[in-house]
Order: structure tokens, then sequence, then C-alpha cells
């Protein structure tokens, strides 16, 4: 797998690169701003890019920007965005950039096994959401939200869906059967009110009506 990082900080970059390296995972660039990050995936063949939300020249949200550009362009790379801040609200532009998207907090680049599987699932087409951010959401429910359809079990299940897990991975969590899992799954879509569509997409619109949860 080849990645590209992004982030205005070096030594910060110089980690996350060490992480993915010592992963299995190829850093074919290490740049320090979102116009940088472009050029690069316009002139190598990159499986997924990591970036800081924030960076030169406004420090707001190059990142975000960045990978909507992408998106516009038609470029369906996997995308993880890293911010230092749980902010609900930039985790929701991110995951309605659609499939291949990931918002982590920069604290997760100390744990390899999360940066590593979160660059894994944007390249492979699935989204992964902070732990911090879904904690946040999941317990903000009002009795008129979507969620509030959803069992116990359920949200816990949905919660997993949004850091990124596959079926399989949420069964091994919960100590559940995989079959009992992908029911799980289908009754949440269904509550949801989600239309058929690929998985991956239908999965992506769970987590957005997660997000949105206010």
């Amino acid at each position: 797998m080849r990645v590209a990082i992004a982030d205005d900080a070096l030594l910060l970059r110089e980690g996350i690169a060490k992480v993915l390296e010592d992963g299995g995972i190829e850093v074919v660039a290490s740049v320090g701003t979102a116009d940088e990050l472009l050029e690069a995936v316009r002139d190598l063949d990159l499986d997924a890019a990591v970036l800081d939300i924030r960076m030169p020249p406004t420090h707001r949200d190059e990142g975000i920007v960045a990978l909507e550009q992408l998106r516009a362009g038609g470029d369906q790379m996997g995308v993880l965005l890293l911010s230092m801040y749980a902010t609900p609200e930039y985790a929701l532009r991110v995951m309605g950039a659609g499939s291949g998207t990931g918002y982590l907090l920069k604290e997760r680049v100390s744990e390899p096994q999360t940066l590593v599987r979160a660059v894994e699932t944007v390249a492979s087409g699935g989204s992964v959401v902070d732990p911090e951010v879904v904690e946040q959401l999941v317990h903000r429910t009002r009795a008129d939200d979507p969620l509030a359809r959803l069992t116990e079990r359920e949200r816990s299940v949905l919660e997993l869906m949004a850091q990124g897990y596959s079926n399989g991975g949420i069964a091994q969590t919960l100590f559940l059967g995989l079959k009992t899992v992908e029911t799980h799954v289908r009754s949440i879509l269904q509550k949801l009110d989600l239309e058929e569509s690929p998985e991956h997409h239908r999965r992506v619109l769970a987590v957005l009506t997660l997000l949105g949860a206010r």
C-alpha cells in the first residue's frame, strides 16, 4: 500500500511515517501543506493519504478542503484526516465526502494498531470515526432522533461501525457470533430508513446519521 502524509509539523509527519512503515505501509510522500499533497496525488500512484485538518495558510480546514477537492475531481482514494480536537462538525464534513474517509484524533498516532487499521480501512473504501467523537454523539441523542429507535446493543454495533470495524471485528469485540452481528447491522440499516444500496454506502449513511445526532 502506497500512502502520502501531509502535516505542517515535521516531527509529527516523521512519527506518522514510522508508525505506518512499521505496519507494512509504504510512505511515498511527506509534505507540509494541502497544496503539496494535491500535487503528490497527481504525480504518484497512491492508495491513501493522511492529512492534518489544519494546515497553512489559514490553519482552519485545509485538509478537509483538500479532501473535498479530491472527491470533486473524481478521486476516490482513501483519505484519513487527523485533528487535535474531537469536533463532530469536522467529522460530519469528512464523512459527508463519502466512502473511503476517516477522522481520527492526533493522539492515535501513539496507538500504532489504531492508526494502521484506520489507513487500511479507508484505503479499502471503508470509513472511520475517532472513538472519542463517537462516544460524544452516542450519548447526545434526543427522543425524536432516529438513533432512539435502536436498541442498546444496536447502538454498540453502530458505534463500532463508525470506528471502521468490519462485521467480523464487531463480532470479536462484542463477543457475538458473526450471524448475530449481521442481523444487528441489517436491523440498524432498516430502522434508520436507509434504502437499498451497496453495503459500504449504506454503512457510511448510518455513520452520517450518528454524526448528525444533536
